[in-house]
């Protein structure tokens, strides 16, 4: 391996590095901010269920790997040239990570399609096909962040909506089989069976041997939000890991089993040692939310992640994650406007900004 190939792979590696920087803490900032979890115990969820999720995406995601390889975008040739991946993986990997820095949440897919268009401008010309770009990118980026932003606003007033209609809170106990209970009336003392008890787990009977259940709901909550954030994080391997290892097979740096073990552990390590300004931005700057509500945008967020890598659409989990917390602070109407309007602009300057990093650096090796 002469020195051009390693300073590549080592380009391609930054943005596992950076992506894991900025994103390894979105799937598991509702755990931290909505106080399931502390930092140390959220991150450690958050990394090991995208490790997991970066270890299986060549079989959930194939259509990913194929779309970052820049197959179809630009000429073949242009492909096989090294200063025009090294361009792509620096530009975004730059981009990625000074925003990591600043605890600003952005998109790892949408720098690297602001890399490839910017790159592809001075590699390709005329030749950059801006057709794909635009239906393989763009729209679906576009898209999903608003489709999580509708669902979560509209499924949680549905949501409080059941919950009211039967008494339940995340302190309630439920309990379901046949009890005694005895009531006062008119000075005697009356035994009556019943048969269903929903209220405040400190007004809960006493378990008995003829009750089919008992259980609080705040326990069973706890461990359906910790499953629901590990899936946010797990459909995040699956979703990202394929865009860089895209790149890395159009480079050549590794072949598939290599890049998928080699970026998934480069991206841990970078969630690892960089994870803390953006995990506050997530968990407590966007909107205050409880556990329940950070469930419903968990849920919808991994449902829609999954969905699009299994089709081969190239979503950000950065959009589609905020986007549910955007949907979720607006049908709360306790939404930090100021904060989420940085994060809306970060959002918009991502793409130029990769687009010039990536061209200015193919300017310089090209």
């Amino acid at each position: 391996m002469n020195g051009a190939d390693i300073f590549l792979l080592a380009a391609v590696l930054a943005v596992a590095y950076a992506n894991g920087a900025n994103d390894s803490f979105k799937g598991v900032a509702t755990l931290y901010g909505g106080g399931a979890a502390s930092y140390r115990t959220a991150l450690a969820w958050g990394i090991g269920t995208t490790l997991a999720g970066s270890l299986l995406a060549a079989v959930l995601a194939e259509g990913l790997i194929k779309a970052f390889s820049g197959a179809g975008l630009v000429p073949t040739d242009v492909l096989a040239d090294p200063a025009f991946i090294t361009a792509v993986a620096l530009g975004a990997a730059v981009t990625v990570f000074v925003a990591a820095l600043t605890g600003i949440p952005i998109s790892t897919t949408h720098a690297l399609t602001g890399a490839l268009a910017g790159a592809g401008l001075l590699a390709a010309g005329r030749e950059l096909n801006l057709q794909a770009l635009g239906a393989t990118f763009f729209l679906p980026l576009a898209l999903s962040p608003l489709l999580a932003m509708m669902l979560v606003a509209t499924l949680y007033p549905a949501f409080r909506r059941l919950t009211a209609r039967f008494g339940l809170t995340q302190t309630s106990c439920i309990c379901i089989g046949t009890m005694q209970t005895v009531s006062v009336s008119e000075g005697a003392m009356v035994l009556r069976q019943q048969v269903a008890f929903a209220g405040e787990a400190v007004d809960c009977p006493p378990a008995s041997p003829d009750a089919f259940w008992k259980f609080d709901i705040a326990p069973i909550l706890r461990r359906v939000h910790f499953v629901s954030a590990g899936a946010v994080s797990f459909a995040r391997g699956v979703n990202d890991t394929p865009k860089i290892v895209g790149i890395a097979l159009a480079a050549h740096a590794f072949n598939l089993e290599t890049s998928l073990i080699a970026i998934a552990l480069v991206m841990a390590l970078g969630g690892l040692l960089h994870s803390g300004r953006i995990a506050r931005t997530m968990s407590t700057r966007i909107l205050p939310f409880n556990e329940a509500e950070g469930t419903l945008a968990n849920l919808v967020t991994s449902g829609l992640v999954i969905s699009a890598s299994t089709f081969g659409l190239p979503v950000s989990t950065t959009h589609v994650s905020v986007g549910g917390l955007f949907g979720l602070g607006a049908a709360k109407g306790k939404m930090h406007w100021g904060v989420a309007g940085g994060i809306a602009l970060s959002w918009l300057l991502t793409l130029p900004v990769a687009l010039a990093a990536s061209a200015f650096v193919y300017f310089l090796i090209g």
